[in-house]
């Protein structure tokens, strides 16, 4: 009869973190989502561009948004949910009833396991292709000019090397000219200068054509081939349509570029593969370059390279031979097609080098330009592996947040909102800020990619359990356990003189 009970036990605890979990993931979202609009409206909005693009590039912002508020919504639902279930005696009738801490922390515990699962194929899966999105479209956005505009008496390039424009005076409310002086380099085969007292000018809904029209003037025109000619006409009213003005925004199809915050893990690790085979090959040059040089010194004859016997074609990991039978499991196979067989390609050695003449010198920089190469690869591998460990501690942090949220909750159960608030203000702001430094740190090479990347979350894994055992060592209560208790705590070890003051 035992095993109903844990069943409904489990589904009311993980019951009772839905509704704030949802809530904390809606609202922390929209608020990092607010602040982005905020940030990035104005610049979009005075590019010109089409409401559909800029609503396309608040969008794919969103999944690196919800990427940072998993773990941050994981710990909100449990402060709440445990100060709740504690201060309305619901822990401690569960103690009375012979449930232990540990029984009752388990499928919470569970729950932000499974929260931590969804959070790694959202950062592995989703969020690397809306990145790559994102970038491919704030480069069109770059690309695109802001709209048209004239400046008086300045030569103003109208269509760069083609078309220039001065006017003495600009109306902007009427688009009134004065003294205007048009130079036309368009065609290559003559040049033109169109004079006029004044004109007006209008664009296109979109902004990509001006057009001009000119009042009483005349047009000086010079033939290349004919260079002892010259030709003046002069007119009254003279209309010129000039296209092309702005550029207009389009969008890339398709970028074959991708930084390492658009890779997937396994498509990182292959580049991590690539970057130690070929720090490993440098090394290998390094080794003869310095050899060759020695029996050069010797007066002996340089030994040849010898082939390294690193694979070009490095195996999958552990994770990424899992989601392969994932992939393999969900999706139909592909029907394999036959190929004409082919010689197989040569292996990837180094040439055997001729016997060089013997000299008593030395090659000066030996071994100097392949320890530059190594090193690059070497930071090139961390760059990526810092990536990969990255997505792995953001995933993992919502196990690690739930740990140290129920002890928080269990110990001050009267703190209310504001005990809710100020603990996750504190912790997240301590967690990324480590988060960030443990990044620069590892792509300088300082520390090694999984201490960078980890070290957040062993601190604040280490504290929670040390909560926990606190916690159960102590037993829960609803007295107490509201502000007063959380004053005590911060500044119980001062003298009491400055404790009173405090």
């Amino acid at each position: 009869m035992a095993r109903p009970t844990v069943r409904i036990l489990s589904r009311y605890l993980l019951r009772q973190h839905v509704a704030p979990f949802g809530f904390a993931l809606a609202a922390i979202t929209a608020f990092l989502l607010l602040q982005q609009v905020a940030k990035q409206f104005g610049n979009l909005v005075g590019k010109g561009l089409p409401w559909h693009v800029i609503a396309e590039v608040f969008a794919l912002s969103i999944p690196f948004i919800i990427a940072m508020t998993l773990p941050m919504a994981v710990l909100v639902a449990v402060l709440y949910t445990f100060s709740r279930l504690a201060a309305d005696n619901e822990i401690t009738a569960m103690q009375a009833s012979g449930i232990s801490l540990a029984r009752v922390v388990t499928p919470v515990l569970g729950g932000a396991a499974a929260v931590a699962v969804c959070a790694l194929l959202w950062n592995d899966q989703l969020l690397p292709r809306a990145n790559h999105r994102l970038r491919t479209l704030l480069v069109d956005i770059q690309r695109k000019k802001p709209s048209f505009s004239l400046k008086e008496q300045v030569i103003n390039e109208v269509i760069q090397g083609q078309f220039f424009l001065r006017a003495a005076r600009i109306d902007p409310a009427t688009n009134r000219l004065k003294e205007v002086t048009i130079y036309d380099l368009e065609d290559a085969e003559r040049r033109r200068i169109i004079a006029a007292d004044s004109g007006r000018m209008a664009y296109t809904p979109g902004g990509t054509d001006l057009y001009l029209t000119l009042l009483h003037g005349d047009i000086q025109e010079v033939k290349r081939a004919q260079p002892d000619q010259f030709n003046r006409t002069f007119f009254d009213v003279n209309r010129i349509r000039v296209a092309g003005i702005s550029n207009s925004f389009v969008k890339t199809e398709e970028d074959p570029y991708r930084g390492d915050r658009e890779m997937t893990v396994c498509r990182m690790e292959r580049e991590v593969a690539m970057a130690r085979l070929d720090e490993a090959r440098a090394h290998h040059q390094a080794r003869w370059a310095m050899s060759a040089d020695l029996h050069r010194l010797a007066g002996l004859v340089p030994p040849p390279i010898v082939p390294d016997s690193a694979s070009s074609d490095p195996p999958p990991g552990p994770y990424c031979r899992l989601w392969q039978r994932v992939v393999g499991w969900v999706l139909p196979k592909e029907a394999d097609a036959q190929t004409p067989a082919r010689r197989p390609p040569p292996p990837p050695a180094f040439p055997t080098l001729r016997p060089e003449p013997v000299s008593p010198l030395i090659t000066p920089s030996a071994g100097f330009g392949e320890e530059t190469r190594a090193k690059g690869a070497r930071q090139r591998a961390a760059t990526y592996e810092v990536e990969i460990q990255k997505k792995l501690a953001l995933a993992a942090a919502c196990i690690v947040f739930a740990l140290i949220g129920i002890p928080v909750a269990l110990r001050f159960p009267r703190g209310g909102a504001g005990l809710v608030i100020g603990t996750s203000v504190v912790v997240f702001a301590i967690y990324y800020i480590g988060l960030i430094g443990g990044e620069d740190l590892g792509d300088r090479l300082i520390l090694s990619p999984f201490l960078a990347m980890w070290a957040p979350n062993l601190i604040c894994g280490v504290v929670g359990l040390v909560g926990l055992w606190v916690v159960r060592s102590q037993g829960s209560t609803a007295r107490g356990g509201d502000w007063s208790d959380v004053k005590e705590l911060l500044v119980g070890w001062l003298p009491p003189g400055k404790r009173q003051a405090a």
